[in-house]
């Protein structure tokens, strides 16, 4: 079996982004079906959420993240009486999605501030391999 080189800085914080950019795109996701409404609590929109996993690399002892999985919630949709609603059903219910707005947008600031900083830190050490070139 080949042994597989050591991670790099640069690919420890590629990695730090993707799993961020995941966590965005799937809060992203939640409040674009914030509010949407249909006929049956199993059609309705549950939101997204990234599930993390710790990768360690054998080789430097790096610790790395990587998203293991996208799931759906299990959290049950709203129903709300209208029955002049076009998709209400034989009852005059309809469902509603049952995204927290301010959770979610919170959760995209969280993730969105954690990719600033990956990228802060990888921009640092750049610049400091950059002075170390220039000293020698």
């Amino acid at each position: 079996m080949p042994t597989q080189a050591p991670l790099t800085l640069f690919q420890v914080t590629g990695r730090a982004m993707s799993a961020q950019l995941v966590r965005m795109n799937a809060a992203a996701s939640n409040l674009a079906n914030a509010g949407t409404v249909t006929s049956s609590e199993a059609e309705a929109y549950r939101p997204l959420r990234a599930v993390f996993a710790e990768q360690l690399d054998q080789a430097n002892g790096l610790s790395t993240v990587r998203v293991s999985s996208v799931q759906r919630s299990d959290a049950t949709p709203i129903r709300q009486h209208d029955p002049g609603h076009p998709l209400a059903d034989e009852n005059g219910d309809v469902w509603t999605a049952p995204v927290d707005e301010n959770a979610e947008m919170v959760e995209m600031l969280e993730s969105s501030r954690q990719y600033q900083n990956v990228v802060e830190a990888m921009q640092t050490a750049k610049q400091l391999m950059l002075e170390t070139m220039r000293m020698k």
